[in-house]
């Protein structure tokens, strides 16, 4: 057995664990308790919530400049959502459905709906309890709200997450994420000239060696250039997926109806559309699409307050919202996108295999045709690369935060290397050790979560208070 069998053996065995029922009770049901005790705060001020975020995207908030030390609203809203929408969106949803039938996709929508208010809850908290490190800028995130709101005797557990922040950076920000852009790229260079495919190790090295400078360009400018890139590649790579996305799916509309069925019927019956041989379940379908849609929108994980508590807000309630927003545009409009054109196109779905990107690749390629592969990975290179610049930084706030800042530039060399090495290794192992990573990351975050809800449920009462007496806006 060779050693990348080794560890992918003792991957599979761990995620087995920490991604079985208990882990989806304590993801679906902090949800589900938050949004009972909050009076399903994500739905009934749905709107509000709107209004305040992708509302201000446009007007004159989105003119204004961050303090010192702190970036604007929408730029840490853009960070966090440069790390949501990432290979998550494409090859996580296509691997959703291979692997557990079209019933993944409702699972991975559920998981959504109360994903978003334990995403308001984390970001709220983050900007509750961040401080200024020795630099000057805000720093937050679960390790700081476990220490300045757990108190002292919890601050181990603080670490606990930092320690598993700064190494999971590595594999769901950064190993997935650029092996995706890699193979993405090498099909589509391999479909305009069939004769390069003799290159497939040099295009992958090439583009791992790419991405691997920007990120080193884009670090040196620190939070606030981390916070400009995204708030200007965000808006543009979501507009041009999510175009492609809507020609395929009205190319193919008269499907809706058998589409909609197999997603919810496939929910609770797999074999009414998968058939006994792929081994799909219903535990599989929940589990894949809850783990996956936890992959693609991070509600729960504790990643995105990082970036959140960087800005420059009128107070944690209103930068909150921008969590609601970001799992609903994440998860409910992009990776329901790319699970409509997936069912919907009528490509041959390899159950119980992970096709990864070649599946989506099929799927544009019913309408797009050979340009399909180019499509995708403009797509993919866009969500995937912005993905890695936002969990580079997640991961050296972790570090940050256990070492202090003479880490930082340490750490962010390591992951640099670490995109060239990603861009050529096997991406099964990659997603699989990232799957893992994932549970054990959200275990602590959860506990904090729940722990300090109390503090959450106040704050986001006393805004609706205020909101009634037209205190806020």
């Amino acid at each position: 057995m060779s050693l990348a069998d080794r560890i992918n053996a003792i991957n599979t065995a761990i995620n087995s664990v920490v991604w079985g029922v208990p882990m989806l009770i304590l993801i679906v049901g902090c949800g589900l308790y938050l949004s009972f005790r909050m009076g399903f705060f994500q739905f009934t001020k749905f709107g509000h919530a709107m209004k305040n975020t992708i509302g201000k995207c446009f007007g004159k908030d989105a003119q204004k400049t961050a303090a010192a030390g702190s970036v604007t609203p929408l730029q840490a809203v853009t960070t966090a959502l440069a790390a949501t929408v990432g290979t998550g969106n494409i090859v996580g949803v296509t691997g959703a459905i291979a692997l557990g039938g079209p019933g993944a996709v409702f699972w991975m929508e559920i998981s959504a709906l109360v994903g978003m208010i334990t995403k308001f809850s984390e970001v709220t908290l983050s900007i509750r309890f961040r401080e200024r490190d020795d630099k000057g800028d805000w720093v937050g995130g679960p390790m700081y709200y476990i220490k300045n709101g757990m108190g002292a005797h919890w601050k181990w557990l603080g670490s606990v997450f930092a320690v598993l922040g700064a190494i999971a950076a590595f594999g769901i920000g950064n190993l997935t994420q650029v092996n995706s852009i890699a193979t993405s790229i090498t099909s589509a260079i391999n479909t305009v000239i069939p004769s390069s495919a003799d290159h497939n190790f040099g295009i992958c090295l090439g583009a791992g060696i790419v991405m691997c400078c920007m990120c080193l360009l884009t670090y040196l400018g620190g939070i606030k250039r981390i916070g400009s890139v995204t708030e200007k590649l965000v808006p543009v790579m979501a507009a041009i997926y999510i175009i492609a996305s809507l020609i395929v799916i009205i190319s193919h509309f008269g499907s809706i109806g058998t589409v909609l069925k197999s997603i919810v019927v496939g929910a609770f019956s797999p074999d009414a559309f998968v058939g006994g041989a792929a081994g799909i379940t219903m535990q599989t379908a929940m589990t894949r699409g809850v783990s996956r849609g936890v992959f693609s929108n991070e509600a729960g994980l504790g990643s995105a307050p990082i970036a959140h508590a960087a800005a420059d807000t009128k107070g944690p309630v209103q930068q909150g919202m921008y969590g609601i927003f970001e799992v609903f545009m994440d998860t409910i409009v992009i990776c329901t996108m790319t699970a409509l054109v997936i069912l919907m196109s009528g490509t041959d779905i390899p159950y119980g295999t992970n096709p990864g990107v070649l599946l989506t690749n099929a799927a544009f390629g019913q309408v797009f045709g050979a340009g399909a592969s180019i499509v995708v990975a403009i797509g993919l290179t866009l969500f995937a690369g912005s993905t890695i610049l936002s969990w580079g930084l997640y991961g050296t706030r972790c570090a940050e935060y256990l070492f202090g800042s003479k880490i930082i530039k340490p750490y962010q060399l390591v992951f640099c290397a670490l995109v060239v090495i990603g861009s050529v290794m096997e991406l099964s192992l990659a997603w699989n050790i990232a799957d893992t990573l994932n549970a054990l990351m959200a275990i602590p975050n959860l506990i904090a979560v729940l722990s300090l809800s109390p503090v959450v449920i106040r704050l986001t009462k006393e805004y609706c208070a205020d909101l009634k007496r037209q205190k806020v806006h």
